[in-house]
């Protein structure tokens, strides 16, 4: 049980696992995720760690067939810029390994932006917290254990 899942366990919403063969050559983790799973990708989200200023590592979820905008994370997050973390940081603050790092359940909690199109769909998919599981839930139950907020952060 992954620290993700715990998390899930412990504010009691409901959500499917879904585990699938990782294969270590894939370039996409989450692409992968949603081909093996036979889901649309735009209902499966990356989990993606930025930088905000210098000052604070935060989150930004979008559809794994889409790319973070940068700078519309920043204005969500009402800063000025973001970059995009680098893996150390990453694996260092979150508990969790790139390709596995699951919005849940983080050794230290970021701040959480979603992208708005996941309340489009009544559940969606995001990493459980390793690669090759992937955990199902409905958007309003994400944001309320990750406190996340929803905006637009597809790049155009």
């Amino acid at each position: 049980m992954t620290p993700g899942i715990k998390a899930a366990e412990r504010a009691g919403i409901a959500y499917t696992l879904h585990d699938y063969q990782h294969d270590p050559e894939t370039e996409s983790f989450g692409l992968e995720a949603a081909e093996k799973l036979e889901v649309d990708a735009s209902r499966v989200f990356k989990t993606l760690v930025a930088n905000l200023d210098g000052k604070e590592l935060i989150v930004g979820m979008v559809p794994v067939d889409a790319m973070l905008s940068l700078k519309e994370l920043a204005k969500a997050a009402r800063g000025k810029k973001a970059v995009m973390a680098d893996r150390q940081t990453v694996e260092r603050s979150t508990g969790y390994v790139l390709g596995g790092v699951s919005a849940l359940g983080q050794k230290k909690r970021l701040r959480t932006f979603i992208d708005e199109s996941a309340n489009s769909f009544e559940t969606l998919f995001i990493s459980a917290g390793r690669r090759g599981l992937e955990i199902e839930l409905a958007p309003a139950d994400l944001a309320a254990v990750t406190g996340g907020r929803f905006a637009p952060l597809k790049q155009r």
